[in-house]
Order: structure tokens, then sequence, then C-alpha cells
């Protein structure tokens, strides 16, 4: 009965739109609620355990790279990166046909490697790259749902959030995880294209402009050559042994105040406060849903839910190749309708420990596991990047010149989940290769 009050509260909140956050939160306190009042052998149970775990949950010294690593991908998004980014690798590849959407692919994956966010990767770079890539040929529900899912990778190329999650909870080294999201992430990216040059092909899509001079391409270089710094500061900073990835987190802020004031000159001091805000207000948003998975793990592992759930996946999952595939029709199922940070925290305590029984490494459970919650980024109903692709004002220029007046694009839902739907079964095959191939992720690591 425990059980069905903890997640019959939980998903009649989901459904109703209740932040997730409060879902988790509130369901556990149902359950805790019931267990001392009705439950005989909870009756000695008080409820300061509730605040006892929720501030367990966050008070861990490597979640405080969140906050930093969020402070500075927004400093580094204000510094003009985005538009420095767009014009070198517009310039390296804009000349292949196609080459505006490959841009858009290979851009997000530089972005996602300063911001590890998705959706801000749509924010940043959407109004941008959105408009050229209609412009070029591509169709504005097609461009959209490019924008989204290149933008989901972020969340797999380092340095990622869902990886200093994953770390905090699997207690692996946060390094070797950053570490081993790179081929994975290229793999992704690599697939995307793929989708792109055969969208293009059947569309008859020319290049975007003629080749750039080797004059051109090298002064767009230049220009983003500290945004591309940026991720190697950090990763040589770790495996150099120089500071640890939380003291990375801080150095990166420092490294995108020096960008963005002294070399691009775009951030001002008055500026500074709104960045602050913004990113106290989604660090928050990320702690609040960790606070609040991690008192609803708790009560899995308090009722015997954990452990129930462990002994089910332990006896139909008699194989690895089995568990797998279990494991990642949970993840995508789950990715459908709730974020990274909470999924993680809930099925990850219950998983993790069958797939080291089963001799599967734990930072390619991890690598596996966050492929997942990128693809679910971008899966209806729940597909954030798809809503934030979706809520961008940008301006359709046909429609704009035909009514005399501005006229904005109005993709529809059933239109960029259509236009989605390639990109997805082209990661769903990336998916599938660092899976049953776990070698790939741990390339890098030695693995």
């Amino acid at each position: 009965m425990i059980t069905a009050v903890l997640f019959i509260t939980f998903f009649a909140m989901l459904l109703i739109g209740v932040p997730i956050a409060v879902c988790l939160a509130m369901s556990s306190v149902c359950a805790l609620l019931y267990a001392i009042n009705y439950v005989p052998q909870y009756s000695s149970l008080t409820l300061t355990i509730i605040a006892t775990n929720t501030y367990t949950g966050i008070a861990k010294f490597l979640l405080l790279a969140i906050p930093f690593f969020v402070l500075s991908g927004n400093i580094m998004a204000k510094a003009g990166i985005s538009t420095r980014l767009v014009r070198f690798i517009d310039a390296c590849v804009g000349h292949k046909k196609g080459g505006m959407a490959i841009t858009c692919v290979i851009v997000a994956c530089f972005f996602g490697a300063i911001s590890g966010s998705g959706p801000a990767t749509v924010a940043a770079l959407g109004a941008v790259l959105i408009p050229a890539m209609i412009a070029s040929g591509f169709k504005p529900a097609f461009s959209e749902a490019l924008m989204a899912t290149s933008s989901s990778i972020a969340i797999v190329i380092p340095p990622s959030i869902a990886f200093v999650v994953y770390a905090s909870i699997a207690g692996c080294n946060v390094g070797d995880m950053f570490m081993a999201g790179i081929i994975p992430g290229i793999l992704m990216g690599v697939a995307l294209a793929i989708v792109v040059l055969i969208d293009a092909k059947k569309n008859n899509i020319q290049a975007a402009h003629e080749r750039r001079s080797a004059k051109e391409r090298w002064d767009s270089f230049k220009d983003a050559f500290w945004g591309l710094l940026m991720p190697v500061i950090i990763l040589g900073g770790i495996y150099g042994g120089i500071f640890t990835p939380t003291e990375a987190a801080a150095v990166s802020v420092v490294y995108g105040l020096f960008v963005g004031m002294f070399i691009y000159k775009e951030v001002k001091l008055k500026d500074l406060f709104n960045i602050l805000v913004d990113s106290a207000k989604t660090s928050g948003g990320i702690m609040l849903i960790v606070a609040s998975a991690s008192l609803f793990s708790y009560c899995c592992t308090l009722f015997g839910i954990s452990q129930g759930a462990q002994a089910l996946l332990s006896s139909v999952s008699g194989n690895q190749f089995v568990f797998l595939l279990i494991v990642n029709v949970i993840f995508l199922i789950a990715g459908c309708f709730i974020d990274a940070n909470s999924a993680m925290y809930i099925f990850i305590p219950i998983m993790l420990p069958v797939a080291q029984a089963l001799g599967y490494n734990t930072v390619a459970f991890g690598v596996l596991a966050t492929v997942n919650l990128a693809i679910g980024q971008v899966t209806p109903p729940v597909g954030v990047n798809l809503f934030v692709a979706i809520g961008l004002k940008v301006k359709d220029e046909a429609a704009s010149i035909k009514a005399g007046k501005e006229q904005y694009l109005n993709v529809t839902l059933p239109q960029i989940a259509k236009a989605v739907m390639p990109m997805i079964i082209a990661c769903l095959i990336v998916l599938a290769l660092i899976t049953y191939i776990p070698q790939i992720s741990l390339l890098l690591i030695g693995g």
C-alpha cells in the first residue's frame, strides 16, 4: 500500500503539470505520513527524516560543481561565443550541401561543451541557426527538430551536469565520466550529420555559400579560439592533476569572466547581476530536483521498493544482453516524462548494483544512462528541447515579405514530433552501439 501511495501520488501530480521537484518531494512526504500513521513498523519514524535526507542529498562537495558550470556557461553565452562558433564552423563546412545544418550539429556539440545544458544550447543558438537553415532550404520543422536534437548532445559532451550527478550517486570519478562521454557525443553528432545529408539529398538542398578562403577560415578560428579552449582547459586540468572536477568548474567561471570581459569585451560589470541571478535560478532548480529525488530514493530504499525492483531485474534479466535491453527501454520511457537528474536518482540506485553484478563497467553504464536521457530531451510528450525550440521567436522571412509585416514561425508539436523521428532513430543506433560495445565509451580512459 505504501508503494501505491508513493507512485500514484507522484504520477497524479505529474499528469496535472506539477513541477517534477514538487512531485518527487510531495509523493515522498505522503508515503512517509501514511507509513508513520498506518503501518506499525514505521510508527517510530519522525518527520525530521525529511529534512535530514533532503539536506544529505545535496550536501556533497562534488555537487558544488553544478552551480559553477551553470554560471560559466551563462557567462560564455553572454560573451558572444555562440556567434563566433557559428562563423568558424560555417567557414569550414558551409560550402557543402546541407552545410548550414551540419554547422548546426557541430556548433551545438562545441557549445554543449561550454554550457553543459541542452535547453540552454537551444536558446543560445536557435535564434541564429534556425533561420539560417530555413534560408538554405531546410523545412522549418526539420530545422527546429535538428536544433533541439543536436543540443541534447550537450549533456553527453563534457563538462556535463548529468555526469556530475551520476558520479555523485555511483561514487565513480567525474574525470573518467567526462572523458567517457567524448566519443559517444561525437558519434551522436556524426549520426545527426548523416540524417542531414540524407535530407539534403532528398530535397536537393544546395550549399549555403561558396568555399571560404584559407584567410577567412583562419580569421574565424582566431575569433572563436578562446571559446574552443575552454573544454580543453577543463579536461586537461582534471586529467593533468592540476585541479579536481569541482575546482575545474570554479576555474571555468574565472576563465569565462576573463574571456568575456577582457578579450571579447562583451560582458560588462552591469551584466554580472543578471548573469548571477539567472545562474542562481537554474542552479536552484537543479539542486531542488536533486534534493527531492534524494528523498524519493530514500523512501524507495526504506520501504523495500528498491530491493524488490533489483530482485525483479535480476530474475528477469539472467544475462547482460536482456538486462541492458530492459534498462534502455525503462530509461527511454522515463526520459519522455522526467528530466535526466530526477531519472538518475530514481533508477541508478536500483539498476547499478545489478549491472555491476553482471560485470558491466560503472562508467560505461553512466554513459549509457546519460545518452538515453539525452534522447529523452527530444521525445514527446515532455521533450524539453522541443518545447524550447518551438518557443523561440524566430522570424519567418518569406511570410514577412508576403504579408508586408513581421511574421514568426509557427511550428506545431505534431509537426516537430514527426520531423524529429529520423534523428531519434539515428541516436538510438548510437545508443545500441555504446550499450553493447562499452569499449567505445571506455576507449579514452583505457577501458
